[in-house]
């Protein structure tokens, strides 16, 4: 366990409280789909949810303002023909979503300005490449209209969703189910967590590994891994004897760790969210009913316990809202969105502060909704640093421009290169080509 040594820290006395029933969303019916994704999703206007639904797949999208009772008759976006696993906002515009699925799809919707008074079902792209469900999604952190799908094929697609290709696949890297995929701060790297128990750091305009660790952690139960800012890896697993772990892990040096953590023999997989401008991560465990968090530092032990947050309600799911949703004067530094059975309970984490002024060490600059790149730039090999922004006067939305789509008649010779580039005897083997589902290309972008 982690020495409760006095520590200085200005996260030292954060705490964590959840809001009253008014400010919940309440009768919702969450997902039940034996899936270990956090089933949730938010961004400074909307909160969306991964719901039951019969005859296919379905997820909540609601306005942040939009407490209380949600009506069964309140519109969902329901295009999919089997149960949606994972939802991701677009870092980008803050109207934009995208799901995967078990019908094998990947989906990117537009959500109109005030939310949904109909329901969804025409996604604005449908991408078709994989052969089993979609179970992470997950949008490219600087360049826009990039997005990573992972599936039970055990294949990476990163699409340029701009186009509607599939522009890079990553196919022979994981022999077994992956479990969580992982972009770095500018988008270089991913990481990944595997079912072989290995974690792996990719190149993906390369396509090659540039770090791996077998037996990262050497318990049967799902891994998760993440990148922190400084590039170093944060992973949750479990150890030989079921017991919890997290560990901290240096990608140019993966034969050990830098360091590693026994929690507690609980059997719920541990979600991380970090928040990358106070190093601080928070893990929530599904099936728990508290959140934990650590500060990561350059000292030893590195991982450092800071508290618990504890409630009586086991968590189903977990949305974690970035920087710029937070109420800076009321020193709020992270804010979650925890799923019951039937309810979504906002949870506010504040550092205690007497003063009323603008905190500037508790808000550096933090990354903005502006994309550094373009899609095109960050396929060609460019990267770009995220764009930062001050929180000084708090986050002001700009207004999100509608995703415009202008159909072209582009012939894609792509599944030929592929052809070629595996060789003849390989033929009977390639995967179905990823495709977009019109028989025209659409090209999508942000006006």
């Amino acid at each position: 366990m982690f020495r409760r040594v006095v520590r200085a820290s200005k996260f030292r006395h954060v705490f964590g409280q959840a809001l009253k029933n008014d400010q919940c969303y309440d009768d919702i019916r969450v997902s039940r789909v034996t899936w270990d994704s956090s089933f949730c999703a938010v961004n400074p206007k909307f909160v969306a949810i991964i719901i039951e639904a019969s005859g296919g797949g379905a997820f909540l999208v609601l306005p942040l303002n939009k407490s209380g009772r949600i009506d069964k008759a309140y519109p969902t976006v329901c295009g999919h023909t089997g149960p949606v696993l994972d939802i991701d906002w677009c870092p980008h515009n803050d109207q934009v979503i995208a799901s995967g699925s078990e019908d094998c799809t990947v989906m990117v919707w537009q959500i109109p300005e005030n939310g949904l008074v109909t329901g969804l079902s025409e996604p604005v792209v449908a991408l078709e490449g994989h052969s089993k469900r979609v179970g992470i999604i997950t949008w490219h952190p600087t360049a826009r209209n990039v997005l990573l799908s992972a599936g039970c094929d055990n294949l990476i697609i990163i699409w340029n969703v701009g186009t509607g290709e599939a522009m890079i696949q990553l196919e022979d890297m994981h022999p077994d189910v992956i479990f969580s995929a992982c972009w770095n701060r500018n988008g270089s790297l991913i990481c990944t967590a595997c079912k072989d128990k290995t974690i792996r750091v990719i190149d993906p305009r390369k396509e090659e590994i540039v770090g791996e660790k077998e037996k990262a952690h050497e318990g049967a139960r799902p891994m998760r891994a993440i990148f922190l800012s400084d590039g170093n890896v944060f992973t949750t697993g479990f150890s030989r004897m079921s017991e919890r772990q997290l560990a901290l892990w240096n990608p140019q040096a993966m034969d050990e760790a830098i360091s590693v953590h026994e929690m507690d023999t609980s059997n719920g997989v541990l979600l991380p969210f970090y928040d990358p401008d106070t190093n601080v991560v928070y893990l929530c465990g599904k099936g728990d009913s508290s959140i934990r968090y650590f500060e990561i530092t350059d000292e030893a032990p590195f991982v450092h316990y800071l508290s618990t947050f504890t409630t009586k309600e086991p968590q189903r799911g977990m949305g974690y809202m970035p920087k710029r949703g937070l109420d800076v004067n009321k020193c709020e530094i992270a804010r979650f969105y925890k799923l019951h059975e039937r309810k979504c309970e906002p949870i506010i984490m504040t550092v205690p502060r007497k003063s009323d002024l603008f905190q500037d060490d508790l808000y550096p600059d933090t990354a903005g909704p502006d994309c550094a790149i373009e899609a095109e730039d960050w396929f060609e090999g460019k990267n770009g640093e995220p764009i930062l922004i001050s929180l000084k006067n708090g986050y002001v939305p700009g207004k999100n421009r509608d995703l415009k789509v202008v159909k072209k008649n582009i012939l894609d010779n792509k599944l030929s290169k592929n052809t070629e580039k595996r060789g003849p005897a390989n033929k009977s083997a390639s995967p179905t080509p990823s495709r977009v589902r019109t028989s025209w290309e659409t090209l999508l972008y942000f006006m």
